[in-house]
């Protein structure tokens, strides 16, 4: 099976087409880039620049990892601490399945030592990007290593005609969501950092070790909280979390896919027609978008509609992983009940 993991996206930024004319005026610009310590402060997009402030986010000696979205941000960073400097490419709360780069993106994997993703096919924009950058150098670390990717566990519902599909043809790319596959992703960034930075192996295996224990920690929360209901049954407006369900036996029993512009009668009805199918306890979107649709049709179908969030917005502190990651198991212990 093909996995589809568009789904329902409302509220999300999109980004704007790399121009041909700037990759080809930016490789004449790098050479003096680094004159202007200043010339990485101009964008609200990385983190790094957040945290540094008015110092250069890039200091002398230190390792540069740029890493793609979120989670993969967050592992990073955990393992990291500050013996190397981590940025990210895609700023959180824009959509990273249908992202295309920006010149900056190019410049930073241009002048950065390694480059880490998440890997399974969701970084689509990443191919012609390193390409463009031009950095022999450059080490990619793939965090999805090793683990093994699972297809579509439930039906797929299109509620509209000529949806186009976002198929992802290596599996469904959302393994951060589960704690255990989250430990093997922190290590796979591990071993890539030891890789490309010996001298700071000590530091990578501590800061490493301490985030997995705490996930393991998370783990276990997750098995005591919802193995009390193990009936639970949900229908989701976006393919996140086929990982999250299988670990915990939860059972996701469709995904209902919704037009991200303007429903009509037709359309709402097919909706309520799958959700009443399947008779579930739960209908879960994501926070942080407009969800006025989803609520209209969840008064309808008389069930609560909660958020379930898939981490690819939200704070850079690599604490936040489990500040949302205990927010999602309140979500789903109150809604299996």
């Amino acid at each position: 099976m093909i996995v589809n993991c568009r789904g329902f996206r409302p509220g999300r930024q999109r980004s704007g087409i790399l121009p041909i004319v700037a990759v080809l005026m930016l490789s004449m610009a790098t050479g003096c880039s680094q004159s202007n310590p200043n010339q990485e402060k101009t964008s609200e997009q990385s983190p790094k620049v957040q945290e540094v402030g008015s110092t250069p986010s890039v200091q002398l000696g230190k390792t540069k990892v740029v890493t793609t979205f979120l989670p993969i941000y967050l592992f990073t960073k955990a393992v990291a601490g500050n013996v190397a400097d981590v940025e990210i490419l895609v700023p959180p709360g824009t959509e990273v399945h249908e992202y295309q780069a920006t010149p900056e993106n190019v410049k930073a994997i241009a002048t950065a030592n390694v480059l880490v993703k998440n890997g399974l096919g969701l970084e689509e924009f990443l191919e012609g990007t390193v390409k463009n950058a031009q950095n022999p150098k450059l080490t990619e670390i793939d965090a999805s290593i090793g683990i093994k990717p699972l297809n579509e566990i439930s039906p797929v519902v299109k509620t509209a005609p000529d949806e186009k599909d976002h198929d992802h043809l290596q599996g469904n790319p959302h393994v951060w969501l589960d704690p255990v596959l989250a430990k093997q992703q922190v290590t796979n960034i591990r071993d890539g950092l030891i890789a490309a930075d010996p001298a700071n192996k000590a530091t990578y295996e501590a800061n490493a070790t301490a985030y997995i224990k705490e996930l393991e920690s998370l783990n276990s929360e997750f098995q005591q909280t919802l193995q009390k209901n193990p009936s639970c049954t949900f229908i989701t407006f976006h393919d996140a979390f086929p990982y999250l369900a299988k670990r915990y036996n939860l059972k996701q029993v469709a995904v209902v896919e919704i037009p991200e512009d303007q429903l009509s009668p037709a359309d709402v009805q097919n909706a309520i027609s799958a959700v009443k199918k399947y008779k579930v306890k739960a209908l879960f979107s994501e926070p942080g978008v407009d969800n006025k649709l989803l609520v209209s049709l969840s008064k309808d179908l008389k069930l609560t509609l909660r958020p379930l969030d898939s981490l690819e917005t939200g704070e850079t502190a690599p604490q936040y992983y489990f500040k949302a990651m205990k927010a999602n198991l309140q979500i789903l212990d109150t809604s299996c009940k």
